[in-house]
């Protein structure tokens, strides 16, 4: 288990390459705010989107999570442990006013990308009157 990626995994840098071709600029590793030991796999800070990109074994993936049969209550103690603290993690994020977004390793980076893009759109999208204009349109001068 020592060998297994905690960051910078293949699903991890198979989202962030898209993500930076196509403009986008994030933090790596961001400390989850006021949450020792915690961090959000890629983050938005500007726009306050956290993207998390949780492996099936350690995160309970519904569809491919596996439950080891040697040891096997102090597997299903630790496993539940680490859902519901990314379930506190999510809870915390979001009353601290981010959008929070998990993905599942398997998931198409491509998809996971598409999606992260859109909502970051969406977050940053900024009114006349927010950046400081009061005009709608026409010529300065």
């Amino acid at each position: 288990m020592s060998r297994q990626a905690s960051k910078d995994t293949e699903a991890e840098l198979a989202v962030r390459r898209l993500l930076h071709a196509g403009g986008l600029r994030y933090r790596v590793e961001y400390p989850v705010p006021d949450m020792p030991r915690r961090r959000i796999d890629v983050a938005f800070t500007r726009a306050k989107v956290a993207v998390l990109i949780d492996g099936c074994f350690w995160h309970g993936c519904p569809q491919h999570a596996t439950r080891p049969k040697a040891n096997a209550d102090w597997w299903r103690t630790k496993l539940d442990r680490n859902m519901a603290r990314d379930r506190e993690t999510t809870e915390h994020l979001r009353t601290a006013g981010w959008t929070v977004l998990r993905f599942w390793e398997h998931m198409p980076a491509e998809e996971v990308a598409a999606t992260v893009r859109a909502v970051v759109d969406r977050r940053t999208q900024r009114t006349p009157e927010q950046d400081g204009r009061t005009d709608r349109g026409g010529t300065d001068g």
